[in-house]
């Protein structure tokens, strides 16, 4: 407990006072956001600091670190100690990582270029299969006795194993994810305070699979909850700058940073489908702009004013305010019940009855 605590404290700490500085230079040279043109209304977010990202995920690398160290026990007083990482909070780290240098080498082009558009649909997608094929192979290699399942799993493995082909669905949950965080990063704090709640989430859920172990145990569940903690805490601190009215913006480093570790975070506690309850906010606008685009080509018709769906309700009148506290809401229900699911689970398999 008092590794999450720490990693919780220093990545905020290091987050709410690293943010304004990162605010600050990336103002004086000029990396600001570029709205497109159809977006009406946001026009004046043009030029507001963007790939903020980058200080949430070194806050929260800041955090996972400084969890490791022991400068005083209750035992021996004040001491010196370096706690091994184990290879479950490492393979998170390599997923938040990995995807957020994607997301960086996607917002640097922009920044070149002047322009929204960033690195092309083909290289985008094999330096995501790339660290995809990385991640999973790394994972199998822990062996199934340490936990890591090549099984697909709602709140535990469903008997049907994958095998090898355990790479193509890590590359789905993580192009998956990091798209729908990178989907609903359109308003001012909605990908940051949504994702915040789903981090947290996985802080209860790794922690209590360390201190319930089961024959379907995470991948070193305390290292999870160590990881999972630092980012909460990188993102609160973040959120402070980043809530309505934002001053700065997370950009696709931090989208596809906060997508790739929900999913190695799912993957690595054999969680992988309750990720589409906890993070329900996420599939909703990654739906409707499947919808839109299937409408349109097929129809020629749009389902929604615009897609993603945020941007339907912000066409619709409701104040941007108004949008991202409402999501905020619907995550956390859809957290609620998913942290429920997980405990009704827990409940059955320790009891055999549910209530």
């Amino acid at each position: 407990m008092i590794s999450l605590l720490i990693a919780a404290a220093v990545s905020l700490a290091v987050s709410i006072f690293g943010t304004p500085i990162a605010i600050r230079l990336l103002r004086e040279r000029s990396v600001g956001q570029f709205i497109q043109e159809e977006i009406t209304g946001h026009a004046h977010k043009h030029g507001t600091p963007t790939m903020g990202g980058l200080v949430f995920v070194g806050a929260a690398l800041i955090g996972y670190l400084a969890s490791h160290f022991r400068l005083w026990s209750f035992a021996d007083g004040f001491t010196f100690q370096v706690n091994s990482f184990a290879a479950g909070g490492l393979l998170a780290v390599l997923a938040m990582v990995g995807m957020g240098a994607v997301g960086f080498l996607d917002d640097f082009i922009k920044f070149v270029r002047k322009h929204s558009e960033g690195l092309n649909k083909r290289h985008k997608f094999g330096l995501q299969l790339l660290i995809a094929i990385v991640f999973a192979l790394a994972a199998m290699q822990s062996g199934p006795s340490e936990g890591i399942s090549t099984e697909i799993s709602f709140v535990r493995p469903l008997g049907l194993n994958l095998g090898i082909f355990f790479v193509l669905w890590a590359l789905f949950m993580l192009t998956g994810a990091a798209n729908g965080v990178n989907l609903a990063d359109g308003m001012d704090g909605l990908a940051g305070g949504s994702a915040a709640l789903v981090t947290g989430a996985y802080t209860i859920i790794a922690f209590w699979q360390f201190r319930n172990p089961s024959e379907y145990q995470a991948l070193d569940p305390l290292e999870l909850a160590i990881v999972a903690a630092a980012m909460f805490g990188a993102l609160l601190g973040f959120l402070w700058w980043n809530a309505p009215p934002a001053q700065i913006f997370m950009g696709d480093v931090g989208s596809q940073a906060i997508g790739g570790l929900l999913a190695a975070l799912a993957l690595l506690s054999n969680t992988h489908l309750l990720l589409v309850v906890l993070g329900a906010i996420y599939v909703a606008e990654t739906l409707s702009v499947i919808i839109q685009v299937a409408s349109f080509r097929s129809l020629g018709r749009r389902v929604f004013r615009m897609a993603p769906i945020h941007f339907h309700f912000d066409l619709g009148g409701w104040p941007e305010t108004t949008i991202v506290i409402r999501f905020w809401i619907l995550t956390a229900m859809g957290v609620a019940l998913g942290l429920g699911l997980f405990y009704a689970d827990f409940l059955v398999m320790t009891d055999g009855v549910l209530g």
